[in-house]
């Protein structure tokens, strides 16, 4: 009996042992699963990922290149088309839901990070604009001009709302815009324009483009076609978000945000705006998990438009511009299809102009100083470095902002019931100077204000409360001529407020 090959080798002989191997037939080959043929499909694709490990491909389409999150619809379908391609048939739902999991992983620890931009990046200095047309077509700015190019060095990403801008055009000016939308007067225009363009720079900050009006005045229509411009979509304008993470999902898939017929802005999505206007982070459960994070850190342009005033508080207002619009006679009203169709016809070189104003401001940029430097200064260097090729003249940017400003100083301190209070507070003393603690400060500013507003849900109910309302205001006050400061506490623990009428006259009106 023989057990094994050594009995084998010890009763036939090492040939007997050689002729039974080579006489063994060959072993069968081991079929490759659809999910081993997916990834060896994907090779051809470059895998990379971005500092938050989300795993993207770049792929080769008809002589231009493509970038799909590796969980897209649009991945997933180049995958699958590949697949019919080679092999005649559609693959299983489980197999590519495997190869994608594993071309995640390649894409993570194999692939090199690059980040991913949405519709406006920079590189090497110079502005690209995503075209978001079926070609992958962008525009690339330096400061010599401006070109369209079929395969951009930055890798754009595109989200499920966003539309196609048309071929830009030369030899239009931004002034056939301004035929389209009820924008009034030149000061309002050349905060308009400015802030167009300012939009279309990669890096903030961005203030706030705020359009007030009445009824009739074309909020919205304005806000449209200004979203159309640079980054348009199929929502153009949306009703406000219900939480932050409503706000975030929208920032992270557009490059403007755009939110229409406001009634008022509550204090969670005003300091989130804040955080947008200049740049903040975001974090928020992801979906489907206890405990893993999604950490967001993004500045994007934001419209807003209403009726009211909405940057009632004072962070707010610093951070915007406010556009009160004027009412369109009816005789003047245009039919709005046709508004659209006209509008559409000049897009091209409005574009055109657009991109002819961020290469001029880039090449100005580096040669400008900004005698005064003003809350959010990047923007205000951005909009003077364009203001030849907008057509404007030397300063006029600046004298519209400084203007607009301290419009929006006064009727934020007209409206909030606690700046109002101090300065009628400041009125009935004789003395330049008021020290003490917030609750002291309190009870000082209660008969001033009335009891009617202190029932309001806008005056403060403790002293910690008008501490966080004077810190948000403090800014504007010194504006107002009045100083707020909050002095180090003292030997005996306690911290006070000091309120100091400037070396001018502080002016309510």
């Amino acid at each position: 009996m023989i057990n094994g090959v050594d009995d084998l080798l010890a009763q036939a002989g090492p040939e007997k042992v050689l002729q039974l191997f080579n006489d063994a037939p060959p072993a069968p080959e081991i079929q490759q699963t659809q999910a081993q043929m997916l990834i060896e499909l994907a090779a051809e694709a470059e895998l990379l990922h971005t500092a938050q490990d989300e795993g993207y491909a770049r792929v080769a389409v008809n002589g231009h290149h493509e970038i799909w999150i590796l969980r897209s619809k649009g991945f997933r379908q180049w995958l699958l088309r590949e697949f019919y391609r080679t092999h005649g048939k559609p693959p299983g739902a489980q197999a590519l839901q495997d190869a994608i999991g594993v071309l995640e992983a390649k894409a993570r620890f194999e692939g090199r990070e690059q980040s991913l931009a949405i519709r406006v990046a920079e590189h090497g200095g110079n502005i690209y604009f995503d075209l978001c047309n079926s070609r992958w077509g962008s525009v690339e700015i330096t400061p010599a001009g401006w070109t369209v190019i079929s395969d951009s060095p930055v890798n754009f990403r595109r989200s499920k709302g966003m539309l196609e801008l048309p071929q830009p055009e030369r030899g239009g000016t931004l002034e056939l815009l301004r035929k389209h939308i009820n924008v009034g007067d030149d000061s309002n225009w050349i905060l308009c324009a400015s802030w167009l363009v300012a939009s279309c720079w990669p890096k903030g900050p961005y203030p706030l483009l705020i359009l007030q009006g009445e009824q009739g005045s074309a909020k919205s229509s304005m806000e449209r076609i200004l979203r159309r411009v640079i980054d348009p979509s199929v929502a153009p304008v949306r009703t406000p978000p219900r939480d932050e993470r409503d706000l975030l999902i929208a920032a992270n898939n557009s490059w403007v945000i755009a939110y229409d017929n406001l009634s008022g802005i509550p204090h969670w999505l005003s300091d989130a705006l804040c955080r947008l206007a200049t740049g903040g982070g975001f974090s928020t459960r992801e979906l489907y998990s206890d405990s893993e994070e999604i950490f967001f850190h993004a500045q994007r342009p934001v419209i807003l438009n209403g009726i009211d005033q909405l940057a009632e508080r004072a962070d707010l207002a610093d951070r915007s511009i406010v556009l009160n619009l004027p009412r369109i006679a009816e005789t003047d009203r245009k039919d709005e299809a046709q508004l659209y169709v006209e509008f559409e016809q000049s897009l091209p070189k409005i574009l055109g102009a657009l991109f002819d104003a961020l290469s001029s401001a880039l090449a100005r940029i580096g040669e400008l100083r900004l005698e005064r430097k003003p809350r959010m200064a990047d923007f205000a260097l951005r909009a003077t470095a364009a203001e030849q090729a907008l057509g404007f003249g030397n300063g006029a940017f600046m004298e519209r902002y400084a203007g607009n400003r301290a419009e929006a100083v006064q009727e934020t301190l007209d409206a909030d019931p606690v700046a109002s209070a101090i300065q009628s507070f400041l009125e009935s003393i004789d003395d330049t100077h008021w020290e003490g603690s917030c609750k002291e400060l309190l009870e000082r500013l209660k008969p001033v204000a009335g009891e009617a507003v202190q029932k309001t849900r806008e005056w403060p109910r403790s002293p910690r409360g008008l501490s966080s309302r004077l810190r948000r205001l403090v800014t504007f006050l010194r504006e107002a001529g009045i100083e707020v400061t909050f002095p180090p506490r003292g030997t005996s623990g306690h911290r006070t407020v000091v309120i100091t009428k400037n070396g001018r006259e502080f002016d309510r009106h």
